[in-house]
């Protein structure tokens, strides 16, 4: 099971107002309006992406590294993975 599974209805909605916004700044490019203004809607599907990103994160330490940690060992070496995850959340 992921851990994401309860909140995966959340995600959904989420991605699916991302898809939205996307398609709109697209739209917005084929009918030539101002940068700022495709500029502001870019900045908004980022942060609802960083919003999904984020959401993902915590759900997968506060589950999958959790129980990892738990069981303990290879394991839980194995999930150190989150630090990478980590870092690519904060680089973007």
């Amino acid at each position: 099971m992921n851990g994401y599974t309860d909140n995966k209805a959340d995600l959904r909605k989420r991605l699916s107002r991302v898809e939205g916004q996307v398609r709109g700044i697209s739209r917005m490019v084929d009918e030539d309006k101002y940068c700022i203004d495709i500029l502001t809607q870019v900045a908004a599907a980022t942060k609802a992406l960083e919003t999904v990103a984020l959401s993902l994160l915590s759900d997968h330490l506060s589950h999958c590294v959790a129980q990892a940690s738990a069981e303990g060992g290879e394991v839980a070496a194995e999930k150190r993975e989150a630090n990478d995850a980590i870092a690519r959340v904060v680089r973007s």
